[in-house]
């Protein structure tokens, strides 16, 4: 008998560990958080880090300004300044969220790429002209990408580093930008004029230079994201209707399309590390702009209603900017209804881990199956 009661015993104490356990396992739930503005009407996010602690991007300020702003949890929403003129925005972060590039006015009100690290804003120059934007920036913060006019006028695709600004050429037209950037900063993707003036996606690279990416049968396409090894680029590109669509392109398989959510257009921004997971916009049966997520496993999906229960009533996630090399944390902008505001927004999407689950019920039914003796 007393042994019988030992037995219990231990079962009822390893059934509470499970139990706990797995309280603690469900407890990893999904949270959406609105990050709000610099005391202005509107916000966006455009970047964050790898651990999803670090988000930038724009908000407008109590004057009506737009500002750079990193926001971390514990310190809100700071504004990274300008580089002396009214206006900035901030467009992406390094892995560790220590550095923040983007575009600023200066004090002839030119518009100016920027890279800020430890409170300073650098003005990162031009080609020769007097405008210049960054887009992206290399998982360590010391590449950086955009766009920049040349003595000539001509807006052109560039690579920053140690201070040296690089021109990525053209496709054979007059304009081009970098829009991505890997995370060794080896490999760059944007959009470049051809020879016929159309603007097509690229991908460049210092040994191959800059290669364009084809369309999906229109005329036209753009490219914003690149996995972490360059081997995924994401963006928008138009098919034989005329339509946008997102597409995910490989040198396997060429520029594939991710469809819609019912609606004619969508574009991707942002892709994960490994590139099985892409971010972006689509746009409904009733032509309404949604935030969505594709994965190789479940195709795409409206991040609305995947997190319904997160969305206050009225609330809308419009458009995902950009998303954490671990798919994780998913960043962009909404209409948040409880401030009646356009707004940034922070999406952990971690969902129930069901590994852990089942090696929840696995120690469970230890715990009720008797010893062998």
């Amino acid at each position: 008998m007393m042994k019988l009661e030992g037995l219990f015993r231990r079962s009822a104490l390893l059934s509470a560990m499970v139990l706990s356990f797995l309280v603690t396992a469900t407890g990893w739930s999904q949270k959406l958080i609105w990050l709000g503005t610099l005391g202005g009407d509107w916000s966006a996010a455009f970047g964050v880090s790898a651990d999803g602690r670090v988000v930038v991007g724009g908000a407008d300020n109590a004057a009506g300004q737009r500002r750079a702003f990193r926001w971390t949890a514990a310190g809100g929403m700071q504004d990274l300044g300008t580089l002396s003129g009214i206006w900035s925005v901030a467009n992406g972060v390094s892995a560790d969220g220590l550095v923040v590039v983007g575009n600023a006015q200066n004090t002839a009100e030119q518009v100016r790429a920027f890279r800020w690290e430890n409170g300073v804003m650098q003005d990162l120059g031009t080609l020769g002209g007097p405008w210049s934007v960054a887009l992206g920036v290399s998982a360590d913060g010391r590449v950086v990408v955009g766009g920049a006019d040349n003595a000539a006028g001509q807006r052109r695709a560039f690579r920053w580093e140690n201070g040296v600004m690089r021109d990525l050429g053209t496709l054979g037209g007059r304009e081009s930008v970098a829009l991505g950037v890997s995370a060794d900063g080896a490999v760059v993707v944007g959009r470049a004029d051809n020879a016929v003036g159309w603007s097509r996606a690229f991908r460049w690279t210092a040994a191959l230079g800059m290669r364009e990416l084809g369309t999906l049968g229109g005329p036209r396409s753009w490219a914003f994201g690149v996995s972490a090894d360059g081997a995924v680029v994401v963006g928008e590109a138009e098919n034989f209707a005329g339509w946008s669509r997102a597409f995910r392109w490989t040198a396997a398989l060429g520029m594939r399309e991710l469809g819609t959510l019912g609606g004619p257009h969508s574009g991707a921004f942002g892709v994960s590390a490994d590139g099985s997971v892409v971010v972006g916009w689509a746009e409904n049966a009733d032509w309404q702009q949604r935030a969505f997520r594709w994965t190789l496993s479940s195709g795409i999906e409206d991040l609305n209603i995947t997190y319904a229960n997160l969305l206050t009533p009225g609330s809308v996630l419009s458009a995902a900017e950009a998303i954490s090399p671990d798919g994780r944390y998913i960043v962009g902008v909404g209409y948040n209804a409880a401030t009646d505001r356009l707004e940034a927004f922070l999406l952990d999407t971690i969902p129930e881990p069901a590994s852990l689950l089942a090696l929840g019920m696995g120690l469970a039914g230890l715990a009720l199956r008797p010893r062998k003796r």
